[in-house]
């Protein structure tokens, strides 16, 4: 895809991460989640009857009668596929103080759910409505949150776009995490937090799931013609920060070396009416 060509481009050098070993736990930014769970569903290509403004209503109850209310829930959201190599892929974003809350979370869940329907009749009609537009399987993966990102601190009026690349550690003997932190500090201070076409940046790396290798970088952006600016904007910032070939240089052969150069992108539309 053109688009996203133009970004991977731009930002190889972009590709910072930190040991595994260090999560979250660097004690940097106390006030922000500490872990992502990410849930990716699938349509049910066999329901017929299928109506997008339903589906939003469905899940704006469950939501506002679930979700918005459990207090182990810091945020929450839905992103639908807009270029990913399944079109029936829904994304249910949720994060979380600690670990522990994650659990805490499905109980007090639970104590909502009988609250909101305490019949049962009733109740087995909604979740038959709501299962019935996603398919059987479903995934799970948790990530551990890092330091450095951008927040969006209002909530969104309109559907934004998310990209996110998902890239491998390579485990290098000569790495160490000081110098790790230090220039994925110098990065995204100078190029990221400046980048004024992103408007939400969250990192994280891998906690539980299928691929201990996982960093994660996710952008959020206005609109596609916003995503195939950011490339641009941030060859201006490293050229603005890192001024000469030498020093970018440099800095790519120190980074690259964190890296198997294997990676994968994958670009969503978030569902405003559906966020915490």
């Amino acid at each position: 895809m053109k688009t996203t060509n133009r970004f991977i481009a731009a930002v190889i050098i972009l590709l910072l991460a930190m040991p595994i070993s260090s999560f979250s736990q660097d004690g940097a930014e106390p006030a922000r989640p500490m872990y992502v769970t990410v849930t990716t569903m699938h349509w049910n290509m066999d329901n017929e009857d299928f109506d997008m403004d339903e589906w939003i209503a469905t899940e704006k109850e469950f939501m506002d009668k679930v979700t918005a209310k459990n207090e182990y829930v810091m945020s929450a959201g839905f992103y639908t596929h807009l270029y990913t190599a399944d079109n029936r892929e829904i994304l249910f974003v949720r994060t979380f103080k600690s670990w522990e809350d994650i659990d805490k979370a499905t109980e007090r869940s639970n104590e909502l759910v009988k609250a909101a329907w305490p019949d049962d009749k009733a109740a087995d009609a909604f979740f038959k409505k709501q299962a019935n537009y996603y398919s059987d399987f479903h995934s799970d993966e948790i990530y551990a949150t890092m330091s450095g990102a951008k927040v969006i601190t209002e909530a969104p009026k309109k559907d934004m776009v998310l990209y996110i690349r998902k890239s491998q550690f390579a485990f290098p003997d000569d790495g160490s995490q000081e110098e790790f932190n230090k220039l994925r500090e110098e990065f995204t201070t100078n190029v990221f937090q400046k980048n004024e076409f992103i408007k939400g940046y969250y990192p994280s790396t891998h906690a539980w799931g299928t691929d201990r290798r996982d960093f994660i970088e996710a952008f959020v952006v206005d609109s596609m013609v916003e995503l195939d600016k950011v490339a641009g904007r941030s060859n201006e910032l490293v050229k603005a920060h890192w001024k000469d070939d030498a020093k970018r240089a440099e800095m790519n052969k120190k980074f690259g070396k964190y890296f198997t150069g294997v990676h994968g992108d994958y670009i969503y539309s978030s569902v405003h009416q559906l966020a915490k």
